[in-house]
């Protein structure tokens, strides 16, 4: 039970060797209101004025979301309190005259009322922190290292934070501090400040927290019995934990939104009933999906993914790998930790594959190109998106297994994707200490495979041809059996809403297409009777294809009369299962094996 509001201060120091110094204090006095009050005190300073941003965009998240929407006004001061001019010159960029003062502080409010993975939040039960959406940076001086001291109000007994606790003395009472070396480490630290009920594990010789919010259906001992199996299986793939500690702040909610990763930690948004039967094993499997963001992400990444630019969009073309093969890990791992059966497995793997082959986007956007648009496609779809765009999730999914699979039969199952993504770790990030190019992940491929890659990325990355997938898997004794059939097929999406059918996608070059039909019609009536969202679909599946009927929609309020034809489509469609009479029916078993001991 809340006994009163939060009232809550974060003091933050930067230590600069060169550049600004800044404090910043984040205020919570009236958490009902969902107002953080942000004071900046910036020190060594030189020049005429300085700029201070606020991020638009989230790492691991590829969208602009425009943060400094939630900025109200910015006000500055020098030392004696007189206020200084602050104009706004970008849409997230102040700039403040010194007017002759050492030091200038600078005070704003941020409105916080959004809980989700990559935005932050603020009411009387709980405070959450997402940093690229709080505070702002002093341009010139966000590679300076320093402290954050978190004051919690009273009532709020716990903070959940992958920041290491500072041994440096504090300025006021019932403060805990917190070290960072730049602000990039900052803003990458998710902070939970509240009760949440926090229980600890280790695995891969790693010291794991995980910090509960709301209420759920959870059993702490089997979260750790599960986690730690998971986290294990995922540390197999790469052969070294890059952690000592990593920390996971969960948000139990009605409607869980998925996960960000972090460099050691990542923030989960899942249903709150969701730790039971089926809808655990996918909770497992985000688990899965974040900590593997740990090697393939925050640290095998294209070079363009870090150091971040906070001001605009981060391209890159490979967010197929970075995310695609990460889906297709989390699965895997579930496989090979033993949460799912062959069956299981392939039948996930079957449902992904036709989602894949059966999207019109799919022949439109190459993967290559979804990752590059993400930043205005992948995040904002509309109602034509499904007839001109895929995601990289489910595509990079597809392409990664196409290059374990074809990486197993290359070395006769003493190798899969397993060493190929070492390759890419050892040498990009714990050699050379950056990120890869797109020419340089293409070299290390074709050097690793013995053969030259270009064809396959040319074909299945940067264009959208459809693989040999029978040829692929038979190399490994899977069997892959076309099962697509022809239908009749209009090819409308609807909304039963309040009982109306209203039209909320059309399949391009559909028979709906065809006949004139739009999104947001209302189908009223269908062959001169009167119909409504239940009973349109009995309605449409009673005819064959090239058979004629007409729809009464209204469009705009107006009414008219539509003669139609019913269309037949061929949903494409793929079952692999395994050939036992092939002679490389054992590589099958290296593809889906099972390797967690427990």
């Amino acid at each position: 039970m809340i006994k009163s509001l939060l009232l809550c201060i974060i003091i933050v120091t930067s230590f600069a060797v060169n550049g600004a110094t800044v404090e910043y204090a984040l205020k919570m006095p009236k958490p009902q209101n969902h107002y953080f009050e942000v004071t900046m005190k910036i020190g060594d300073l030189s020049g005429k004025s300085i700029d201070v941003k606020m991020p638009v965009w989230a790492p691991g998240s590829y969208m602009v979301r425009e943060f400094s929407k939630n900025v109200n006004l910015v006000k500055a001061y020098n030392q004696d309190k007189k206020p200084l001019i602050v104009t706004k010159t970008t849409k997230n960029t102040w700039n403040i005259k010194r007017d002759g003062a050492d030091t200038i502080v600078v005070k704003y409010e941020v409105y916080a009322f959004e809980l989700s993975v990559r935005t932050s939040f603020l009411d009387a039960s709980h405070g959450f922190v997402s940093g690229s959406s709080v505070f702002m940076y002093v341009n010139g001086s966000k590679d300076n290292a320093g402290k954050l001291d978190i004051y919690p109000y009273e009532d709020f007994n716990v903070i959940t934070t992958p920041l290491k606790r500072s041994k440096d003395s504090i300025r006021y009472e019932n403060a805990k501090t917190y070290a960072y070396t730049n602000y990039d480490q900052l803003v990458d630290s998710p902070i939970e400040i509240g009760n949440q009920e926090v229980f600890e594990f280790k695995a891969s010789g790693v010291n794991h927290t995980v910090a509960l919010y709301g209420l759920g259906n959870y059993e702490v001992s089997k979260l750790q019995q599960d986690m730690k199996r998971i986290v294990e299986t995922a540390t197999n793939v790469f052969g070294e934990n890059p952690n000592k500690e990593y920390t996971f702040i969960i948000h139990n909610v009605v409607d869980g939104q998925g996960g960000l990763e972090h460099t050691n930690s990542s923030t989960l948004s899942v249903n709150r009933w969701g730790y039971q039967g089926k809808d655990y094993y996918d909770f497992l499997s985000l688990v899965a999906h974040e900590y593997f963001h740990l090697w393939n992400v925050k640290r095998m990444r294209p070079i363009e993914l870090g150091p971040f630019n906070y001001d605009q969009e981060n391209y890159t073309t490979l967010l197929w790998v970075m995310e695609g093969f990460t889906s297709y890990y989390d699965e895997l791992i579930m496989r090979r930790a033993g949460y799912l059966t062959e069956q299981e497995y392939l039948q996930k793997f079957n449902s992904t594959l036709n989602y894949v082959e059966g999207s019109e986007g799919r022949k439109i956007q190459p993967v290559a190109h979804a990752s590059f648009d993400a930043w205005i496609k992948g995040y904002r779809p509309n109602e034509n998106s499904a007839n001109t765009t895929m995601t990289y999730y489910s595509h990079g999914h597809i392409l990664a297994a196409l290059l374990d699979v074809k990486i197993i039969a290359k070395f006769d199952g003493e190798k899969c994707l397993d060493d190929f993504l070492q390759l890419l770790y050892r040498k990009y990030y714990k050699k050379e200490k950056r990120g890869f190019t797109e020419k340089e992940f293409e070299e290390t491929l074709s050097t690793f495979m013995g053969i030259n890659m270009s064809d396959f990325l040319a074909n299945h990355v940067y264009n959208t041809a459809i693989p040999n997938y029978s040829e692929i898997f038979s190399s490994i004794g899977v069997r892959v059996d076309y099962t697509g059939q022809k239908k009749a097929y209009f090819g409308i999406g609807y909304n039963k809403d309040n009982g109306n059918a209203i039209v909320k996608s059309v399949r391009t070059n559909s028979a709906a297409e065809n006949g004139g039909v739009s999104v947001n019609d209302e189908i009223l009536g269908f062959n001169g009777f009167r119909i409504n969202g239940s009973s349109l679909e009995a309605s449409l599946s009673a005819l064959k294809p090239n058979q004629d009927f007409t729809l009464l929609i209204s469009r705009d309020e107006i009414i008219m009369e539509l003669p139609v034809k019913m269309g037949e489509f061929e949903q494409p469609s793929y079952k692999l299962t395994p050939d036992n009479a092939s002679d490389k029916i054992n590589l099958y078993s290296q593809w889906l094996k099972k390797d967690y001991i427990k």
